[in-house]
């Protein structure tokens, strides 16, 4: 049976022992990585435009991002897929942000079992090669200049959004970060999955094997000597305030990166 593209809810790349050099020489060199990555992102651009990037190929284009990156080295830990369908209905999806390798890869773990879409930065739908295929996911668009505006952004979008099926991903963090820091991680998404009844699945992730570049922060260096690490928690409802909830997204988070650090 085939869970979205893998053969169970959790996924462990393969350890196939040490590559030989040639192999690394190409597949483990950030040249030959920009210029694929560079490949699929012109191509769903050129899909979005034509309108035609719809759920099916955001995902299975992630997938492929997926791939080459275990050819450029990074080892895949994926765990607890299973909470992604646990609820029938819509969920809130909230995380901690690291680098741009969740944004990619997330679509393909989770766009295969459900609709979903992110709350992301204005300037991420402007972008000149990222805004077509953004914008063709109906996102939430935050400007992250004037919270109370963004508030009121992400509770009407968001619940319009949740109202017609659609998941949400959201990373409270006001920035990509290495260093998890819990003062920094807003309850903006408890906030939305409590205001439309939803569940909140936790999300936690290490992905630091791809940095932030100097001058383009989505082209930086990669690092094979870094695991990447994704887990689903089991989803719950925001019942109370929601400072207990966020509080919990937070442990799960850091409960995680404990573990993955060991």
């Amino acid at each position: 049976m085939k869970y979205g593209f893998f053969d169970s809810w959790s996924y462990d790349t393969p350890d196939k022992g040490k590559p030989g050099l040639c192999y690394r020489i190409i597949h483990h060199n950030r040249l030959y990585f920009t210029l694929k990555y560079a490949t699929i992102v012109l191509r769903t651009r050129k899909a979005a435009i034509k309108g035609v990037y719809d759920r099916k190929a955001w995902a299975e284009s992630s997938y492929y991002i997926f791939r080459f990156i275990e050819k450029a080295g990074g080892k895949f830990h994926v765990s607890g897929m299973e909470n992604i369908v646990a609820c029938p209905s819509p969920v809130v999806f909230i995380g901690n942000h690291m680098s741009t390798l969740e944004t990619m890869i997330l679509p393909g773990l989770i766009a295969p079992h459900r609709e979903v879409t992110f709350v992301v930065k204005e300037g991420l739908v402007r972008h000149p090669l990222f805004g077509h295929v953004m914008r063709s996911r109906d996102p939430v668009v935050v400007g992250r200049t004037d919270p109370r505006k963004d508030f009121e952004e992400v509770m009407t979008k968001g619940q319009e959004l949740l109202s017609r099926g659609v998941s949400i991903v959201i990373f409270p963090q006001s920035t990509r970060s290495v260093e998890f820091r819990p003062e920094e991680f807003n309850s903006l998404g408890v906030k939305l999955a409590k205001k439309a009844g939803v569940n909140v699945v936790p999300v936690a992730l290490k992905t630091d094997f791809w940095g932030q570049g100097k001058i383009i922060k989505e082209l930086g260096p990669l690092d094979s000597s870094r695991p990447i690490f994704f887990r689903f928690g089991e989803p719950f409802a925001v019942t109370g305030s929601g400072r207990e909830e966020n509080q919990r997204v937070i442990d799960f988070v850091q409960s995680s990166l404990a573990e993955w650090e060991k």
